[in-house]
């Protein structure tokens, strides 16, 4: 057992009808707890940041519980096994597992997932191998049924999981446009991603760019219209695509990040009740969890597509724990440039 302390990272406020702030989390050092029986001590070495946690920071009733105030902030980590007291797990083992914002955690062994390093980087097990990449495959696949020859709209494109979206719709033979916020998003996923069109969501201000002038813009894109929209952001981006739905569309939500920071508010917008008859589309909402049974075939999938270099995948890494709630509040701002990560750990 090491002697020491552990840094971590826990919620001192909630943001309510806000964006987060640094001064909604604090840094803690506390010692270091000695696993029980059945339980394993782990050293984080990368540390995932996605858009879910801020839903996790509000009280507001959703499909998983609010941490605590006080409470570490809830996430998957890399990392390496250091103590055990369960027969599955030596030290030294590479898992993933829910450990949080802190440098180390202890989990019973039932709740860590090995993984292999030498099969892609470890830190790929939190994106493009983990749940992004799961969410991508899942969502776009099974729900989105994306055909060739169709029109795949994603929101959110440069990010962890629009990367992805858009990829995988090359492979089934797609058209893919994608919506991003700045012109080195766009340039990334149409020059490296192979994007076949892109567009800037926001305006020379910096701000959201209207209904009409989005709309106008996604259908110059699409002028068949969109058979696929895979939406990481709700919003004005999503009624633009609404508007732009083709007969038989289908609309994956997936992510709603643009209302985020008002989760308290009822969610009200335009209502698209007669264009989804009149197009007779469907719209689904996607948690990843309900997809679970399908963990070994995604995995083995996109391990297949990274060697054959058919995907390829971009991270944006932080150092140290200290800097997660900085990282996380730019990623929610749009700043990361692809999959955000914080390295706790070297080695």
């Amino acid at each position: 057992m090491p002697e020491g302390n552990n840094t971590r990272v826990v919620l001192a406020e909630r943001p309510v009808n806000r964006a987060p702030v640094e001064g909604d989390f604090r840094i803690e050092r506390v010692p270091l707890t000695d696993p029980s029986d059945g339980e394993v001590l782990i050293r984080n070495g990368f540390l995932s940041l996605d858009p879910y946690m801020r839903g996790r920071m509000s009280a507001a009733k959703s499909y998983a519980e609010p941490v605590q105030v006080g409470g570490v902030m809830p996430g998957e980590a890399v990392g390496q096994v250091v103590t055990s007291r369960h027969p599955a797990w030596r030290p030294g083992d590479m898992v993933l597992a829910n450990t949080g914002w802190q440098e180390f955690g202890v989990l019973p062994g039932e709740r860590i997932t090995r993984i292999d390093p030498n099969l892609a980087p470890a830190s790929y097990y939190l994106g493009v191998l983990g749940m992004p990449g799961m969410t991508a495959y899942c969502a776009l696949l099974y729900l989105g049924e994306p055909q060739p020859e169709q029109t795949v709209l994603v929101s959110a494109a440069s990010g962890a999981v629009g990367q992805v979206v858009g990829q995988i719709a090359k492979i089934r033979g797609c058209r893919v446009v994608g919506i991003a916020g700045s012109d080195d998003k766009l340039a990334f996923v149409r020059d490296q991603l192979g994007f076949d069109a892109a567009l800037n969501y926001r305006d020379r201000h910096g701000g959201t760019k209207d209904l009409d002038t989005l709309s106008r813009e996604v259908a110059d894109c699409c002028p068949d219209g969109v058979n696929v929209y895979f939406d990481n952001v709700g919003g004005v981006v999503h009624d633009a695509a609404l508007a732009n739905i083709a007969l038989h569309g289908r609309v994956i939500i997936c992510g709603t990040i643009s209302v985020y920071n008002e989760l308290e508010k009822r969610d009200i917008g335009i209502r698209w009740m007669r264009q989804l008859l009149v197009k007779r589309a469907r719209m689904e909402g996607f948690l990843v969890f309900d997809h679970a049974h399908r963990t070994e075939e995604f995995r083995h999938t996109m391990a297949g597509w990274l060697r054959e270099g058919r995907v390829t995948y971009k991270e944006d890494v932080a150092e140290g724990i200290e800097a997660a709630p900085r990282a996380f509040i730019g990623m929610l701002a749009g700043a990361n440039r692809g999959k955000q990560l914080v390295r706790i750990s070297q080695d």
